[in-house]
């Protein structure tokens, strides 16, 4: 649908841009996986960029329903905050993290702007201009590269410095400085394989800058209300064009001269790319960086064999997570990083942070975080058990006949059903996986039958369309409604990887259907429950997914949830217990089923940050 063309950017601009980039990143996804060749040939850039983004609207979107109820609509300062803060807690993969930089940066300038017009009398909004906008991909440019330590020509970083400088020669509406970044990005995205002799063996342009230049259309869509022309398959094609090519109309470089005004704006992101320390930045790889080597210049010539030094080999370990500290550790941080390994990226700041880095010591990468400040959402990846590290062969094991994949709401079941060979996906709190992630998981799993447990009522819609999109890939999924995490442990216990793929179906779900499950947790705001009004604070026993118990207590809520369950029977209490809830609680619960319940057995886990306080299974 045509978008209200606008001559300012507001909030509501941001949450058309927002929108709008996601559905264009939908579009795109598989083709920048498919050219996604360097640093790490994993394929999944594209997927990475998109999770990130839908995490930013997510969050955009969050702020506009929190002024449904008012007449007032957000600042543009709130839209433009709230788009960073989504990006920094999303970001996914070293394209994410630098996405999500690229945001933070902007949203400085936007809040700024649109706080100043706010306080202008003459100005009936809180709005940025032309040169608003202008200054604000400067600044987005500019701090992308500022948390590299070694920036790479030939990626997303020139690329955006390209439509950084592409938009100050623009005019003073922001049409005109939106369509003139797009366009200097295409231009510089066009020459990528030119600065980077593995894009250019591969045929192919950058892939982290493909999908900036995506982003960047739809910014252009969002103030003109038009749609960019994109030619057949997307911006970049699937291969890069060669100087004949690339000189017509129809090329991925758009009018003829574009390659030429590439180069002279790849010069000048060349001659002002930070080094180091030097930069503020810890350095990265991924789309926009490389792995640890001591000049760019040196990084980036082809030996005499004609491969990149960055292709040599790397580390073992990809280590990402969320991080508050203040500057002056992470500053400290980025030093140990650095030394521990390549391709880091740490971005953010005001007290977190976004840290991604390769090394062969993950340990090590974590301790370094716990001492700098809090770390969590922590993620290690082993390149030897998905895709290879650049340099490293591809593995070539045959895929599994049968594998499980599962949705956790804590790290500790997702060690539990790590343990029991499930492939997991860490639902937060507040934060449900996208179908995206699902299919990311399934093909992780790498086998040709697969079964895939939501284990959330919510996320069977979404478990759904990433089942209907492997199947396409000629993967074989079935689906189990689990609606609980007890729910699936309930189905892991009985899975048998040697029986007939629709028997083994059966029977889980069977035995999730068989277990009853509650959740004990603590109310948010005051409402009305199938058990009464609650107000903020009360502890509430949920069963089956209804409010049954209200209460002040949780050892006695829970005492009292688990109660109403067994009066119908049961074999076997399974009790989830998690972070914040009492450290007397489990222990309560067993000695009430072992005094009260006889030939009822206890299992007890601990499932770390996982939003309920307790989650109990009777089967």
């Amino acid at each position: 649908m045509a978008q209200v063309p606008q001559t300012f950017f507001d909030a509501l601009a941001v949450r058309t841009w927002c929108s709008l980039s996601l559905r264009a990143l939908g579009r795109a996804r598989e083709e920048i996986d498919a050219i996604n060749v360097y640093p790490v040939a994993d394929g999944d850039t594209g997927t990475n960029l998109y999770l990130t983004l839908e995490s930013a609207a997510t969050a955009v979107e969050a702020v506009f329903a929190g002024y449904e109820t008012g007449r007032a609509e957000p600042s543009l300062g709130d839209a433009a905050r709230a788009m960073a803060h989504g990006a920094l807690i999303g970001a996914r993969g070293n394209s994410g993290t630098i996405l999500a930089q690229l945001l933070r940066g902007m949203a400085q300038v936007l809040a700024e702007a649109g706080e100043c017009s706010a306080a202008d009398e003459s100005s009936a909004a809180s709005r940025a201009d032309g040169p608003g906008l202008r200054l604000a991909l400067r600044r987005a440019a500019d701090s992308a590269r500022q948390a590299v330590a070694h920036p790479v020509e030939g990626t997303v970083l020139t690329v955006a410095s390209a439509a950084a400088d592409a938009a100050e020669e623009a005019g003073d509406d922001c049409r005109t400085v939106a369509r003139a970044a797009y366009e200097g990005a295409r231009a510089a995205l066009a020459a990528t394989p030119d600065q980077l002799g593995v894009l250019r063996r591969a045929g192919v342009v950058d892939a982290g800058g493909r999908g900036l230049v995506t982003v960047l259309g739809a910014l252009v869509e969002a103030v003109t209300g038009e749609a960019v022309r994109e030619t057949a398959g997307g911006v970049s094609g699937a291969r890069s064009a060669g100087p004949a090519e690339s000189a017509g109309p129809a090329g991925p470089a758009g009018p003829a001269g574009a390659a030429g005004h590439a180069a002279g704006t790849a010069g000048r992101s060349a001659g002002s790319a930070g080094h180091g320390a030097g930069g503020g930045g810890a350095g990265a790889t991924g789309d926009g960086t490389e792995p640890a080597c001591p000049t760019e210049p040196a990084c980036q010539d082809e030996d005499e064999d004609g491969g990149d030094r960055g292709e040599a080999g790397g580390p073992a370990f990809e280590v990402i997570y969320l991080l508050e500290a203040d500057d002056a550790a992470v500053a400290r941080l980025r030093v140990r990083l650095d030394a521990l390994g390549d391709s880091l990226v740490v971005v953010g700041g005001d007290g977190l942070w976004n840290v991604h880095v390769h090394v062969d010591d993950a340990g090590a990468a974590v301790e370094a975080g716990v001492e700098a400040g809090r770390p969590y959402r922590i993620r290690i990846t082993h390149f030897g058990h998905g895709e290879p590290h650049p340099g490293r062969e591809r593995p070539s094991r045959a895929p599994a006949q049968r594998a499980v994949v599962a949705v956790v709401p804590g790290e500790g079941l997702a060690g539990l059903y790590g343990e029991a060979g499930a492939t997991t996906v860490l639902a937060r709190p507040g934060e449900p996986p996208a179908s995206g992630e699902l299919v990311q998981a399934v093909r992780r799993a790498h086998a040709r039958e697969v079964v895939l447990l939501p284990n959330d009522a919510e996320l069977r819609h979404t478990a759904a369309a990433a089942a209907e999109q492997v199947r396409a890939e000629g993967i074989r999924v079935a689906l189990i409604p689990t609606r609980s995490a007890v729910q699936g442990i309930a189905a892991l216990a009985v899975h048998e990887p040697r029986r007939r793929f629709d028997e083994d179906v059966v029977q889980m779900t069977a035995a999730a259907g068989a277990t009853r499950y509650a959740e004990v947790v603590v109310a948010e705001r005051r409402s009305w429950t199938t058990a009464g009004i609650c107000q903020a604070g009360d502890v509430l026993g949920l069963i089956d997914g209804d409010v049954a118990v209200i209460g002040t207590d949780v050892t006695a809520t829970a005492r009292t949830v688990l109660d109403r369950m067994l009066q119908s029977g049961g074999e076997l209490v399974t009790l989830v217990v998690g972070d914040e809830a009492p450290e007397t609680v489990a222990a309560h619960l067993e000695a009430r089923v072992r005094e009260s319940y006889l030939a009822v057995d206890t299992m007890v886990y601990h499932g770390g940050r996982q939003g309920a306080l307790l989650l109990i299974g009777v089967e």
